[in-house]
């Protein structure tokens, strides 16, 4: 009797091994006998019991990472190139580290194939990225895979590793990569590095040469904007002074011509003579220099200027 209750106990034991429940993240892929019958949604699951069906339950909405390439936590006795260290287009060896976040896909193929490959997934992620990435750093000088490596590669990585992973039949889809480490090899760093500073060195002066030619051509600008005002206003003034010279000579000889019909042509001349003397005594006056009469320091030999220049001071 009691073995009776123990075996069937064990039978519905063994009975309820094909209940399953599927969360709301989660889809179920049920194989019978190694053939996929059922893609339940979430909620409870009725099935065969454990041996002829088993459910495999793929949380769909769940980001997963995978480092792939370099990894300077593991030494790497045995010869030839470390996984992750790869030949730039100039022969030159970096080191890459990348990070990859994926997810599954929800699709009845995308969730069968993961079914199928769940334990491979990551190496073979791991390695598809690293060639993809081999392959971009094969193209390119030392100097640009250091330099631009961080923001190139994600992006170049994200526009062809999907299309590499479509025949793999892997069942995920490649959410984001990033860089974790781009660096030269341990033995050639110092190098690298002395050759990265003397490169900041030349541009640091390039930019200083640079900012140092737009303040002189600023400065020149500004130069040739004042002479160029101070010439228009000589212009001007030229002009004006010119025009008040022409209005005045008009006038003078209008003068002239009025008075030529009184007196003589010498009258004439000698009262515009004296006129015009006038006005370069009241000019020199004006501008603070000594106006006298020369009358008195004439004498036999002509004009004696002795006594009207003073000595120059020593």
């Amino acid at each position: 009797m009691k073995a009776r209750h123990l075996l069937l106990i064990a039978l519905a034991a063994y009975l309820l091994t094909g209940l399953a429940q599927v969360r709301p993240e989660e889809r179920a892929v049920v194989r019978r006998f190694g053939r996929v019958v059922a893609r339940p949604q979430p909620g409870l699951w009725v099935g065969l019991p454990w041996g002829i069906d088993r459910v495999d339950r793929v949380p769909v909405r769940t980001l997963r990472q995978v480092t792939a390439g370099y990894d300077p936590g593991v030494g790497f006795d045995a010869p030839g190139t470390p996984p992750g260290q790869l030949l730039t287009g100039d022969q030159n060896l970096v080191n890459v580290q990348l990070v990859l976040a994926y997810a599954i896909g929800e699709t009845d193929a995308d969730l069968d194939d993961f079914v199928m490959h769940q334990d491979q997934v990551d190496a073979v992620l791991g390695r598809e990225a690293e060639a993809a990435a081999a392959e971009w750093a094969a193209g390119r000088p030392v100097d640009e895979v250091l330099l631009t490596g961080n923001a190139a590669l994600p992006a170049w990585l994200m526009d062809r590793l999907q299309d590499r992973l479509a025949s793999c039949r892997l069942g995920v889809r490649v959410q984001r990569v990033s860089v974790a480490g781009l660096a030269p090899p341990d033995e050639v760093r110092a190098a690298f590095e002395a050759v990265n500073q003397a490169q900041n060195g030349i541009r640091t002066r390039e930019n200083q040469a640079r900012q140092e030619a737009d303040q002189r051509l600023r400065q020149a600008d500004a130069l040739r904007y004042k002479l160029e005002q101070d010439a228009e206003a000589y212009r001007d003034a030229q002009l004006r002074q010119a025009r008040a010279d022409a209005t005045e000579f008009r006038a003078d000889l209008a003068a002239y011509r009025e008075l030529r019909k009184g007196v003589t042509r010498d009258e004439a001349l000698a009262f515009v003579w004296w006129k015009e003397v006038a006005r370069a005594r009241e000019l020199m006056r004006a501008r603070g220099s000594r106006v006298e009469p020369l009358d008195a320091h004439l004498g036999p030999d002509g004009l004696d200027l002795t006594h009207l220049l003073s000595p120059k001071p020593r």
